[in-house]
């Protein structure tokens, strides 16, 4: 069956929310799906060339012609979303939330804010791991979608909805939320983890599908790993923002922030380790690794990609065990690896 799943292979922001909108693009999707909560931001470069974040929404939800979903096994603020659609501008058409997806109150919010998880694992503070937990609970306290008046015109069952798309062949693409190393089960960083699981299993049976739909499944990395902001555990080969800065020769200070509370983020080396262990629980059919420009800033589409890029990715293949399929060289687009002399084209 056509399902394409989209996962992160360390600590998140590895690019996850460009590659699944410039695949969605190129695989004709005629479905997204998006799993988890408010807890991550995925940005995507509008066609008009800004840079949209999302917290709810797949980031294919800019390309026409195309539904998306959020399934049972979401987590939903509804501002948050109510704001996203506003900017993306579906249609009760083309937007379908199941029934059973959980609200995220303010209650959540304010357990939340009120405890040690900022301090103690850099949480969010998104409401989201309460809701999980209230969930967990089965206490009659949580909100489901199908009980809030703002979200009704939305609310569908979405599983009959995607089985009749894959039974006419159509693509659909599932998005996952932040990276393996943030798996709440497999995380060897627990309690340095996020509120769910993160491999590409967990996101299919949260969006109500068979592992038996997918037939696809993209790995994707980036060339610097991070982590969020504060005390949000081990992060192998830690260097700071002015290192690389200091490396790429850039007059101006290069550094990232978190889409969602806008602290800086950590930043480290590259390191095999996490990865590795992705690859072996993802079993990916695909491999995309981001932010090479971080190794060499002087790419061009029209020159290529620099030897210094390729003998960084040369080392990385090595150190996985693994062929890189894509590269990442930029926010809005990504390159296939054509062959062993490494020339590459856009997608």
């Amino acid at each position: 069956m056509p399902v394409t799943v989209v996962v992160g292979g360390q600590y998140g922001s590895e690019g996850k929310g460009k590659v699944a909108y410039c695949l969605a693009r190129e695989l004709n999707a005629r479905v997204a799906v998006r799993v988890g909560g408010p807890n991550s931001g995925h940005t995507v470069i509008s066609p008009s060339g800004k840079a949209i974040i999302f917290q709810h929404l797949p980031t294919a939800a800019l390309l026409p012609d195309l539904t998306c979903i959020l399934p049972a096994g979401s987590y939903i603020d509804p501002e948050i979303l109510l704001g996203e659609i506003e900017i993306s501008g579906l249609s009760s058409e083309r937007l379908l939330i199941d029934p059973n997806a959980v609200i995220i109150t303010e209650r959540e919010r304010e357990e939340e804010s009120s405890g040690v998880l900022r301090k103690s694992i850099g949480s969010t503070l998104s409401g989201t791991g309460a809701a999980v937990c209230r969930r967990v609970k089965r206490d009659g306290s949580t909100h489901l979608v199908k009980d809030d008046v703002r979200l009704q015109k939305f609310v569908k069952p979405v599983s009959p909805f995607m089985r009749d798309c894959l039974n006419q062949n159509l693509r659909i693409i599932i998005e996952g939320t932040q990276g393996y190393g943030l798996s709440l089960i497999h995380s060897e960083f627990y309690p340095y983890a996020t509120s769910r699981d993160t491999t590409a299993a967990s996101f299919v049976a949260e969006a109500g599908l068979s592992p038996l739909d997918v037939d696809d499944i993209v790995l994707v990395l980036r060339a610097f790993p991070i982590r969020v902001a504060g005390n949000s555990g081990y992060l192998p080969n830690e260097i700071d923002w002015s290192i690389l800065t200091k490396e790429l020769g850039s007059e101006t200070p290069i550094i990232e922030y978190t889409s969602v509370t806008q602290l800086a983020r950590r930043i480290g080396r590259f390191h095999p380790d996490v990865v590795s262990k992705a690859i072996i629980a993802n079993a990916p059919t695909r491999i995309i690794l981001n932010h090479l420009d971080y190794v060499d800033n002087s790419y061009s589409h029209l020159n290529g990609a620099s030897d210094k890029i390729f003998r960084f990715l040369d080392e990385v293949e090595l150190s996985i065990g693994r062929t890189v399929d894509y590269i990442g060289l930029g926010p809005s687009s990504i390159v296939r690896c054509l062959d062993v002399k490494r020339k590459v084209c856009l997608i």
